[in-house]
């Protein structure tokens, strides 16, 4: 039987930090707009922060759906899977703010919160996401199935190293490209921000 909580107390703080990854969900307001989904990983670029406020680190991905929905509407949910142990499903609704790569105020809240000690931060981290959590929820989770964890992937650090070869503009150039608009055509990314870019890039 699902229930609905108050905040993240610590018993469900020590639950999200044993899953191995996530999913955010957002939207646009437009009734034609693309919903989307992300999956997030790993584990280790979440953070609780507090009884109803989560973050987690955005890393350069071929989209920025997630990133235009925020910024057009705020509306966000971040999902929790049990894929080990007993089943349960962890829902967090909110409001959820972008601090992207480059902005003021970046770097000071991504060394705050302990992203610098992630492998892909230092070159690949694209924004910042904190969420004010509204809604607290699990259901029973009967339907994911039980798999066996066998490590992390290897080809996102691949990518990130690729680019780097090309130059030490080459993410952000990619982000330029890929990452201002979404599919919607909702702004996304902010050129002016990005580092070793000039602003009218």
């Amino acid at each position: 039987m699902g229930q609905v909580y108050d905040t993240i107390d610590d018993k469900l703080s020590e639950w999200i930090g044993r899953q191995r990854m996530f999913f955010v969900g957002t939207a646009p307001l437009s009734a034609d707009g693309h919903v989307n989904v992300s999956p997030k990983g790993p584990i280790q670029s979440l953070r609780v922060l507090g009884p109803r406020q989560v973050a987690y680190l955005d890393l350069i991905g071929s989209g920025a759906e997630t990133i235009a929905h925020l910024r057009e509407n705020g509306r966000i949910i971040l999902m929790f899977c049990a894929f080990e142990g007993p089943p349960r499903i962890v829902r967090l609704h909110g409001r959820g703010r972008v601090v992207q790569v480059g902005e003021p105020g970046f770097d000071t809240l991504k060394a705050r919160l302990g992203f610098d000690r992630l492998p892909a931060a230092r070159d690949a981290a694209r924004s910042i996401v904190t969420v004010d959590v509204e809604r607290i929820s699990d259901s029973c989770g009967y339907g994911v199935p039980l798999m066996a964890y066998q490590g992390e992937r290897t080809q996102q650090m691949d990518w990130i190293a690729s680019k780097l070869r090309k130059g030490d503009d080459a993410l952000m150039t990619y982000m330029v490209e890929h990452n201002v608009t979404s599919v919607d055509g909702l702004p996304a990314v902010e050129p002016r921000w990005l580092p070793h870019r000039d602003n009218d890039a």
